[in-house]
């Protein structure tokens, strides 16, 4: 018997094309429960028991169809849900992907964006928007004292 986040799962797939295994039910939902980008390395420490190609070509799928945007944080390779607005030919990911320096998180900053439609004589296929800094809770906890630059 299925529960009903499972099922919920199961037609967001579904209706991305993409077939509900349980391994892929198990990413979206481990992803979906996420606060911040994940690498592939953070991602098979979770599923330690799984087969590691299994989880990379389920990210692979989920970024072809649409499901997960990549983000690219230095050297690393990291991955977040996508919107809804998002299909396996247009990705909208035109928003600021942000760094922190003290918790070592890359969050979405949605009400910090590029304008998608934006008309030009030339074709965008990517649009990466990065910052670094201290995030908002790390701030309010005090914990960017240790990281002020001088």
């Amino acid at each position: 018997m299925t529960s009903n986040m499972e099922r919920g799962t199961e037609l967001k797939l579904i209706s991305k094309n993409t077939r509900p295994t349980s391994m892929r039910i198990l990413v979206y939902d481990y992803l979906n429960i996420q606060t911040a980008a994940l690498s592939l390395t953070e991602i098979e420490a979770y599923f330690h028991k799984a087969d590691k190609v299994t989880i990379y070509r389920t990210l692979k799928t989920f970024e072809e169809k649409g499901i997960v945007h990549r983000i690219q944080d230095n050297n690393i390779t990291k991955y977040r849900l996508c919107d809804e607005g998002c299909s396996e030919h247009i990705h909208k990911d035109h928003h600021l992907h942000f760094y922190c320096k003290v918790c070592k998180q890359t969050t979405c900053k949605k009400d910090i964006s590029f304008p998608g439609n934006v008309k030009t004589d030339f074709r965008i296929d990517e649009i990466q928007i990065f910052a670094k800094g201290i995030c908002e809770l790390c701030l309010a906890s005090g914990k960017q004292r240790k990281h002020v630059k001088r």
